[in-house]
């Protein structure tokens, strides 16, 4: 058994979180995460979890890394990178290292969702949803949230059909004011009956609390590959033709 890992997982919101069932599997006696600190509050599977750029492993192909990082590197028995693993320059300068290096993202059409594309790189069974534990909000499960914003514009309904959606629903609750703050914002979805979201890491949290049902909106993307597990999808090839009414009609038929 491996005594001390070291992960390093970069990304935006909903990447981490779609590979945190391989995180898991990749516990050893010691675990040690680097990711960004945006999404560190949402890693909870390990004994150390640290920002990628307070570590100052970005100097390494530039050949200022400080000696102590070195030192740090090479206490760990392996190390799992999604992290470099396009970069020569940095593959080089770890050479030596235990280092294994995964690609950081599944194509669209790959053929499986993307938590099961990140299980089978790291040798684990298929299947396992992700899951952020965190302690339940109060009132439990009484909230209907709204998040309209995503990573890409395409990938975004527009924002008066959210509007439109939030006068026909006043039970809707805007859940963006609490985006600085990840931790605050999952404590907060574990209060949510109901979701509603675009194809984006916020849509994905919602699911991985437990929100009971998430309504994801989706446009270019694959929901094959990039939809959280359970989520009712509904999906326009162009998210500017998705009428309110469509997305009205299934909050009305899923509240039942």
């Amino acid at each position: 058994m491996v005594r001390r890992r070291l992960i390093l997982r970069p990304g935006a919101i909903g990447d981490v979180i779609v590979s945190l069932p391989a995180l898991e599997a990749l516990r050893a006696e010691y675990t040690e995460i680097w990711t960004p600190s945006a999404v560190a509050p949402l890693v909870r599977c390990a004994d150390r979890v640290r920002s990628l750029a307070s570590s100052g492993i970005d100097l390494l192909e530039l050949g200022r890394a400080p000696r102590l990082l070195l030192e740090t590197l090479a206490g760990f028995d392996d190390i799992v990178s999604w992290y470099g693993e396009n970069r020569p320059e940095f593959r080089e300068a770890v050479r030596g290292l235990a280092f294994r290096f995964f690609p950081a993202l599944p194509s669209d059409g790959g053929g499986g969702c993307a938590s099961d594309f990140y299980l089978a790189q790291v040798g684990a069974p298929l299947g396992a949803a992700p899951r952020i534990g965190v302690p339940a909000a109060e009132p439990a499960r009484s909230r209907l949230a709204l998040h309209p914003y995503s990573g890409g514009a395409r990938k975004n309904w527009p924002l008066h059909r959210y509007e439109e959606l939030a006068r026909r629903e006043p039970r809707f609750i805007w859940c963006h004011e609490l985006f600085e703050d990840l931790g605050v914002l999952a404590h907060w979805l574990t209060g949510v009956r109901l979701f509603v979201g675009n194809d984006s890491g916020v849509t994905h949290m919602a699911a991985a609390v437990g929100v009971p049902t998430v309504i994801a909106l989706f446009g270019p993307t694959d929901p094959r590959v990039w939809a959280p597990p359970g989520a009712h999808v509904i999906q326009a090839h162009s998210l500017s033709a998705l009428p309110v009414e469509a997305v009205h009609q299934a909050v009305i038929d899923l509240l039942k």
